[in-house]
């Protein structure tokens, strides 16, 4: 028998939390080491509650990133400075970073998924361009939904966990 409103795989939400979290922190730490000595900045799609851009602001200098988002929706010592927060729709923020910054970022960090696989799916097939406006060669993408782009090659990642996250390299 199972519980309305369970997830299916039986963990709690608490548990995929904590799983999703760990692959994330996981994933991250080893994209630093994948970009060391790379110039470039960082691209955080998805401000959220801030915890990643806290953790990314730790990783690489706060200000090589670059963070985009609907809204801001965090207090002021995870708020991003002026100049590199870009508010509202990733259709017009992301084209607008690219005219200013070009191919600046060795890394990107996307991480948009929802409940809604459909919705997820038609938004990895606008945003993966978007992002691949402004990848250095060499650089690379993590998501938390599968991204289709030309140019951009799979990569195991040698983190593994119960949370599926993607990683690609973008080539010369």
């Amino acid at each position: 028998m199972t519980t309305a409103g369970a997830p299916l795989d039986g963990r709690s939400l608490l548990e995929r939390m904590i799983d999703r979290l760990t692959m994330q922190r996981d994933a991250l730490g080893w994209a630093e080491g994948a970009v060391s000595g790379q110039e470039g900045m960082v691209l955080e799609i998805g401000l959220g509650k801030g915890r990643t851009f806290d953790h990314l602001r730790r990783l690489f200098p706060p200000w090589d990133i670059l963070v985009f988002d609907m809204w801001v929706r965090v207090p002021p010592e995870l708020t991003p400075e002026e100049d590199r927060l870009f508010v509202g729709d990733f259709q017009q923020t992301l084209p607008a970073a690219a005219g200013r910054f070009g191919r600046c970022a060795r890394l990107a960090h996307a991480d948009f998924g929802s409940t809604d696989g459909g919705h997820d799916a038609r938004q990895a097939a606008w945003l993966a361009p978007l992002i691949g406006a402004m990848m250095r060669p060499g650089g690379i993408v993590l998501s938390d939904r599968p991204l289709d782009q030309p140019g951009w090659t799979a990569v195991d990642l040698p983190v593994r966990g119960r949370w599926t996250y993607h990683a690609w390299r973008v080539d010369g």
